[in-house]
């Protein structure tokens, strides 16, 4: 009692108005550990406080987790019948509890940074952790608050046309100041898209903010961030080429700082610039996806938002996604009335207002004659030989071909011969050292090894509009411009920059610009446009660039394909041999190599117009062939290497390259057309048949030439062709294993995004024209000697049925599977059902392969064309398949066999259950593992497709293929957006088609349950990271698809 009163009198004394000012002080209580007890001292200590204060609005109680909070709200209200709940703090880590407290303090607000944690609760961003982030710009609740920035300086560099910091958006919001400039596609960012991609379920998402380059794109991104720092966690990447492994383990630090092993809450915002396609920022997504899995985050809405600021090369709009956002170089008619309102303000506190060309240009509204105007004044008088009107020269070509390139103010003041401006002295400004070029630059801060200050154009439409003056008016060329920077050695020997400058050259000597109408060009912008002035100059620049770069594979791969251009064959053979020596194991040198070898060959047949060719240039040919192929075969080897290694990096996203493979095919197609020049193939029918069958190996050259009745003639020819026998017999064979192995690639695998890009378009149209030319050749069935015939025995059928199925590309199973992709009619699918039947009944000898195959057409005809008469019904079909399953299976067929076989034998709610449903696991391992032997060389960077999902009838409509999901959806152009935000499992027609799938969750997998009561099989979920903070043994249902790797979850719910 002595210590309850004494704890009493403390309390009252401590409560008098004397002490403390009524109202203006919290008492809290810091529950640390759970009290349980009514007879706890802290109860007592609590009812006294409330007495003293007369209620509990002074009071706050801060409960370490949710059960502290429980167990003291339940003894309060029992003892005192009172509701604590609206005084505790139980939901937020103290860590965020401190940070919230700091950050109201005005003091500690400036002193401190913080980042926000949801609810309106900051967390203390410690100067440790902030430095552990080295790769982000991290923006803060308070950032710039109890700063020094110097505003007019600033501002000033900023309208001029710099880089727009965080302090422009902090001064726009001081009294007195007019509002940021709000860009129209402001508010629907804002309003819908980000909270559009928040309901996404996937751990990281993106979107694409596409803008011509100087139409204030970058600007309106930080804006975004700046206006959302109190809703997310808000970073911008500094360095595109940052690792990004490295990158993606920082933002999921950013994610979690301060909540303590508890969920985030709210997500990161990263804005990325520079990425130069959205492949990359795919790989950037995958990464922070990992890096979540591995911290067990959940993913059941999105934890990383990246904003993507794309440049595009044109000012036409590009084909964007849904979600994606377009700003051009036009002004609305309320943006032009924002910057008219800003310009009275910028004139009241600036003198030289007409100087501020970046805020200048788009107030005029990008007119190009203002811009042209700007140019020819400021360059007036332009004389090269002078020290500052080289740099300038050289900083407009870079900004031209290397957007945002820039050079080190120190390299600048050194090649000016300048002395550098104290530090100290305000009123000194280095720009002053390039005399009337000044206004036409600006400084700007480059994060690199060393932080350091730089020199740029103020923007991109000045730089192209002076590139313009100086070629016509002062007849400067780009050639020259380009020659004077890589031969004054200077230029990269500056500490500052070097590394940045270096790699901006490189840049603009090399990277090809892919144009809109899906051609590629074969060199870079400024190298086309340098030839356009003047053809042969460009020659000398990239022998410039080599003796610049010495040791730079990519230059002299470039300089192979520039004489590989001009039929120079014997110069690109040394520069493509100089560039292997620098990467022996690039393959795509290696691929480079065999191009000069083909191109040349392609080149000695198209020049020589003599029919039929000599026996001499036959040989010559022969053996070019022989070592095109042989190179080829060298660079695909590497291809698989590379890949392999990349899969092994998991970090490396790079698709497999396929290039090697289409140049074996593409020597082979050449090889038929100098044979075709021979006499001995070159007339008629039977000679086109003669020639098939000796490159097929069912005929000798011997053979030939002993039933030749002029082979007195044509003996030379068939001495060359002696010398080439293994090669011309393998040639057939070699091109139908390239054919079924692209196939194979681009069939069953895609990009994370769903759709092929323009390369892989680009090389499927290529495939397509040489299988037509092997078609050609092998698959022709009309051939005179058979149409004599009127009674064609069976085994002839046989052939040409077999031929016919080789024509249609269906005699593989993934050449089957691709004619759901490209829509084969129902019509065609009965005819190749039809003669895989035939083939089946009469030939005297069947594989295991075509046996599978007519699997693969009954499921594929029925998809097409459902209740087709030529279907096997659905029992027979699985019968069939069972009795393949009990045969000997060749390891080449095991992958497309248990493929098919799990689709099938999914147990379902139909009540034919073959005993062979029970080794499902078994045959999804067996599948798992030919996944991985056929496909590791060729898969990374790719995803398995979902060729068929689980539906809900019975028989054959228990696949539904992935075309049908896409024809539910009518707007076509949102599929890929619809697969990407899983939005599209949502549709209620897709719905309706698609079994629900439960199961349990076991660590990385899902234990399915099937219509087996005491079977249940493992199935991986799509993306490792929806399984993710869901507890073990938890239950989940799903859509099922099947895809070549195995059966995936989709669409899980818990």
């Amino acid at each position: 009692m002595d210590k309850g009163a004494s704890v009493r009198d403390v309390i009252s004394f401590l409560c008098r108005k004397d002490m403390l000012p009524n109202k203006h002080y919290l008492v809290v209580f810091l529950l640390l550990s759970t009290v349980g007890e009514h007879s706890d001292p802290l109860l007592e200590t609590f009812s006294i406080f409330r007495q003293e204060l007369k209620g509990i609005e002074q009071i706050l109680c801060i409960c370490e987790n949710e059960n502290a909070f429980t167990c003291w709200k339940d003894l309060i209200k029992a003892r005192y019948g009172i509701d604590i709940s609206g005084r505790c703090i139980y939901q937020l880590s103290f860590a965020e509890i401190d940070g919230t407290i700091l950050s109201l303090l005005s003091e500690n607000r400036k002193a401190c940074r913080f980042l926000p944690c949801g609810g309106g609760s900051n967390v203390l961003l410690e100067k440790k952790m902030e430095g552990s982030l080295s790769a982000l710009d991290v923006l803060c609740v308070n950032q710039c608050e109890g700063g020094n920035g110097d505003m007019a300086i600033i501002e000033e560099n900023f309208y001029k046309g710099g880089k727009v910091s965080w302090w422009n958006f902090f001064f726009s919001e001081q009294p007195g100041c007019t509002p940021f400039i709000k860009r129209d596609k402001f508010d629907f960012i804002v309003n819908t898209v980000i909270p559009d991609l928040c309901s996404w379920r996937k751990v990281c998402v993106s979107f694409n903010l596409q803008h011509v380059t100087g139409c204030g794109g970058t600007t309106l991104a930080k804006h975004i961030l700046w206006n959302l720092k109190n809703n997310f966690r808000c970073a911008v990447l500094k360095d595109h080429h940052s690792d990004m492994a490295e990158t993606a383990v920082q933002v999921v630090k950013l994610l979690t700082f301060g909540y303590n092993e508890l969920p985030p809450q709210i997500p990161v915002l990263l804005m990325i610039d520079g990425f130069v396609d959205t492949d990359m920022v795919s790989d950037l997504q995958q990464c922070i996806e990992q890096q979540c899995v591995m911290a067990k985050i959940q993913s059941t809405s999105p934890k990383v938002i990246i904003l993507n600021c794309m440049r595009l090369e044109s000012e036409e709009q590009t084909k964007t996604r849904v979600e994606d956002v377009f700003i051009g170089n036009k002004l609305s008619d309320n943006e032009q009335r924002q910057f008219e309102q800003k310009l009275v303000q910028i004139e009241k506190t600036y003198k030289n207002a007409e100087t501020f060309y970046g805020f200048m240009i788009m107030k005029k509204n990008f007119l190009p004659e203002y811009i042209q105007s700007v140019a020819r004044n400021t360059l007036k008088g332009f004389n090269i030989s002078q020290k500052n009107a080289q740099l300038i020269a050289v900083l407009v070509l870079l900004d031209v071909y290397c957007k945002g390139a820039s050079l080190s103010v120190s390299f600048c003041e050194d090649f000016l011969g300048s002395q550098p401006k104290p530090f100290c002295r305000t009123d000194a400004k280095w720009t002053d050292v390039f005399g009337k070029f000044s206004t036409l630059i600006n400084s700007d801060i480059v994060e690199a090894e060393v932080r350091y200050t730089a020199v740029k154009m103020i923007h991109s439409s000045i730089s192209w509009h002076c590139l313009q003056e100086l070629t016509t008016t002062y007849k400067v060329q780009r050639s020259e411009i380009a020659n004077l920077l890589l031969n004054t050695d200077t230029f990269f020997e500056c500490t500052q920059g070097k590394h940045k400058l270096t790699e901006a050259v490189h840049d603009m000597l090399v990277k090809r610009r892919h144009t809109n109408n899906d051609e590629d060009s074969q060199f870079s912008p400024l190298i086309q446009d340098i030839k356009k002035e003047s053809t042969g100059v460009e020659e000398i620049v990239l022998n410039n660039a080599a003796k610049r770069f010495e040791k730079d594979a990519f230059l002299r791969q470039v300089l192979a394909r520039y004489y590989l251009k001009d039929n120079n064959f014997k110069e690109a053979k040394f520069w493509a041999s100089e560039a292997k020596c620098i990467l022996k194991d690039n393959s795509y040198i290696a691929d480079t190599i065999a191009q000069v070898i083909k191109r040349e060959l392609k080149n000695a047949i198209y020049t020589d117009k003599e029919v039929p060719i000599k026996s001499e240039k036959l040989n010559v040919l022969l053996k070019m062939a022989v070592s095109a192929t042989h190179a080829f075969n060298v660079a695909q080897d590497l291809a698989k290497k590379e890949s392999l290694n990349r899969l092994q990096k998991r970090t490396d996203n790079c698709h497999f390259n396929s290039s090697a493979c289409i140049g074996e095919v593409q020597v082979a197609v050449i090889v038929i057309e100098i044979l075709g020049k021979t006499p001995i193939f070159s007339s008629g029918n039977v000679h086109h048949d003669i020639m098939s069958r000796v490159l097929a190996r069912e005929i000798t050259i011997q053979q030939v030439e002993t039933n030749d009745p002029k082979r007195n003639k044509h003996t030379p020819y068939y001495v060359v062709l002696r010398g080439f026998e293994e090669f011309l017999y393998s040639l057939r064979i070699r091109m139908k294993k390239q054919f079924n192995f692209l196939e194979n690639f681009f069939v069953n695998l895609r990009s994370s995004s769903g759709e092929r890009d323009r390369h892989e378009l680009m090389a499927i149209e290529e495939v397509f024209k040489c299988f037509k030319r092997y078609s050609d050749l092998f698959c022709r069935t009309d051939s005179k000697d058979l149409l004599r015939n009127k009674t064609i025995n069976i085994m002839l059928q046989v052939h040409q049925a077999r031929q016919y199925l080789d024509m249609r590309k269906v005699d593989t199973h993934s050449g089957v599977l691709n004619c759901l992709s490209i829509g084969t009619s129902s019509e065609i699918m009965e005819k190749i059902a039809r003669q895989c039947k035939f083939v089946l009944e009469k030939a005297t000898t069947v594989s295991v392969r075509e046996k599978i195959n007519y699997i693969y057409v009954n499921v594929v005809l029925n998809c097409t064309k459902p209740g087709s008469q030529l279907c096997v019904a659905y029992k027979t079909l699985v019968d069939n398949l069972c009795k393949v399953l009990c045969g000997q299976i060749p390891l080449e067929d095991h992958l497309a066999l248990h493929f098919i076989t799990v689709c099938l034998l999914w147990p379902h709610v139909y009540s034919f259950s073959p005993a062979e449903s029970k080794r499902l696991e078994f045959y999804i391992s067996q599948m798992r593992i030919s996944y991985h032997t056929v496909m590791n060389e060729v898969c990374n960077g790719k995803w398995p497709f979902v060729h068929f999902y689980l539906g809900k009838k019975q028989g054959y409509g228990q696949l539904i293929h992935h075309a049908a999901i896409q024809s539910c959806i009518k707007e076509t152009e949102q599929i890929c957006s619809l697969f990407k935000n899983d939005k599209i499992w949502k549709d209620k027609e897709v719905e309706a088609l698609l079994c629900r799938v439960t199961g349990e969750v076991q660590d990385n997998v899902i234990l399915a349950e099937t219509c087996i009561s005491d079977l249940k099989i493992k199935v991986h979920p799509m993306y490792r990271i929806q399984l993710s903070g869901i507890p073990y043994g938890s239950k989940v249902s799903f859509f099922l698809g099947f895809s070549m790797k195995g059966p995936l979850a989709i669409d899980i719910e818990s």
